[in-house]
C-alpha cells in the first residue's frame, strides 16, 4: 500500500522561498504513477497545484503557481518535493500531496488520485 506524507510548511514572507517534500513509501518512483500537489486555503475548496508523472517525467502546474513552482523528484530518497518561489499571500494554504496514476488530461481531478497525506501548513504573511 502506497503511503505519502508532507513536510516543510511554514511561515514566510510575501517573496519568499518554501520547499515542500512528499515522502513516499510501498512505492518506487521510477516506476508508473504520479505525485500530485494540491492545496486547500481557508473557506475555499481543494485545487490542484501540480503533477508529477513518474512514467515519463512530466510535470504539470496550474496557471497561477506556473514559473513560480517547481516539482521535482529523488530517486535516493523516494520523495517528490515541491520548490515554492516568490510566494505570495493567495498561496496560503494547507498542502496536501497525493499518489495515483491519472492521464495527462486527469491529474487536476482529486479522484485520480488513492492515497493522500495530511496536509502542511503555508503561510505567506508580513
Amino acid at each position: 500500500q502506497v503511503q505519502v506524507g508532507e513536510s516543510g510548511g511554514g511561515l514566510v514572507q510575501p517573496g519568499a522561498s518554501l520547499r515542500l517534500s512528499c515522502a513516499v513509501s510501498g512505492f518506487t518512483l521510477n516506476d508508473d504513477g504520479a505525485i500530485g500537489w494540491f492545496r486547500q486555503a481557508p473557506g475555499r475548496e481543494r485545487e490542484a497545484v501540480g503533477c508529477i508523472s513518474f512514467a515519463d517525467i512530466v510535470t504539470y502546474y496550474a496557471d497561477s503557481v506556473k514559473g513560480r513552482f517547481t516539482i521535482s523528484k529523488d530517486n535516493t530518497e523516494n520523495t517528490v518535493h515541491l520548490q515554492m518561489t516568490d510566494l505570495k499571500d493567495e498561496d496560503t494554504a494547507v498542502y496536501y500531496c497525493a499518489f495515483g496514476d491519472p492521464p495527462a488530461s486527469g491529474w487536476r481531478h482529486e479522484y485520480q488520485y488513492s492515497s493522500w497525506g495530511q496536509g502542511t501548513q503555508v503561510t505567506v504573511s508580513s
